[in-house]
């Protein structure tokens, strides 16, 4: 029996050493296409990040663009912001000088030449958003108005503008120049 189980060792070994073999085997192939994927998936990332660099590189000069135009922009902005309001001033002005190049002028004439020019200029100050205030016999508002004294007077309602100093101006709903105002007071 000895004789046969020594027989029986080697050939039990080597169907251990044929299962270790084959097993080395597919784990080498397990590794190999392990190894591969591993190939592909870096490649496949590799070649993301170099598309995202170049959006990257991309989004950045758009930027540099942008920054670029909006300076420029509101640089125009500031040097000819003023344009629209020289042009609407223009024809006061020639207005103005043909009314002091002229001769043989009457205080008629000359007040009437004033009157047009006036009407000019106010429907230049429309043109570009330029509002009057004229609170004469309106209430006293202090954000439009700048009281300038008190007066009493019985048949007026306390608080109401009874004289007007100096109009106020409003552009595009937003107060350049408060009116400077003469406000009524109840009698004491």
């Amino acid at each position: 029996m000895s004789s046969s189980n020594e027989e029986l060792k080697p050939s039990a070994e080597n169907e251990h050493l044929e299962e270790m073999e084959e097993e080395m085997a597919f784990e080498e192939d397990d590794i190999v296409k392990s190894e591969e994927h591993l190939q592909q998936q870096l490649a496949l990332a590799e070649k993301k990040a170099e598309e995202n660099w170049e959006l990257l590189l991309r989004t950045k000069a758009e930027m540099d663009n942008l920054r670029k135009r909006t300076e420029k922009d509101l640089e125009n902005a500031h040097k000819y912001g003023m344009e629209k309001f020289v042009n609407e001033m223009l024809p006061v002005k020639d207005s103005m000088e043909l009314g002091l190049a002229a001769e043989d002028v009457t205080v008629e004439s000359l007040h009437e030449g004033m009157k047009l020019t006036m009407n000019m200029f106010n429907a230049t100050f429309e043109k570009i958003g330029v509002r009057e205030l004229n609170p004469l016999n309106e209430p006293f508002d202090p954000e439009l108005h700048q009281a300038m004294t008190m007066q009493e007077v019985d048949n007026v309602e306390p608080n109401t503008v009874i004289a007007v100093m100096q109009k106020g101006y409003l552009l595009n709903d937003r107060l350049v120049r408060p009116a400077m105002v003469m406000v009524s007071k109840k009698p004491e």
